[in-house]
């Protein structure tokens, strides 16, 4: 799917444009905040190309859904992992690991997200770029 047609084809709206925590642009789009029955939010975020949050730890944990693009997941200490749609990251509590699009492809996943997340700093470019 050509890049323009996936950041507008997205299954939930785009969401407003988040403004702390991230490098480029990235759109976050709350799907469920219920605390009932799950206990967990659902947050559809898309990044384009070349976006990714910062590094950043959850409490209790989160789960990514890949649903559009391709990007990166990396925990700290080990290799980046290429994102393609279908895949599913089960991110342990308390590891400090970050995501985002690669450098010429829009991203999109589903975050299911209980329990607090701790930020941290930005991934460097330098970093980045050689992925």
């Amino acid at each position: 799917m050509k890049n323009e047609q996936l950041s507008s084809s997205t299954i939930f709206p785009l969401g407003e444009k988040v403004k702390a925590n991230f490098t480029g642009d990235a759109y976050l789009q709350m799907v469920f905040t219920d605390p009932k029955p799950l206990n967990t939010a659902i947050g559809n975020v898309t990044f384009a190309p070349g976006a990714r949050n910062n590094w950043h730890a959850h409490q209790v944990g989160q789960v990514l859904l890949v649903t559009g693009g391709n990007g990166w997941y990396q925990e700290e200490g080990k290799p980046a992992q290429l994102l393609e749609i279908g895949d599913v990251v089960n991110i342990p509590a308390n590891v400090r690991h970050w995501h985002g699009a690669t450098k010429d492809s829009w991203f999109v996943h589903l975050a299911m997200t209980p329990g607090e997340t701790e930020w941290f700093e930005a991934v460097e470019d330098e970093w980045f770029e050689a992925l």
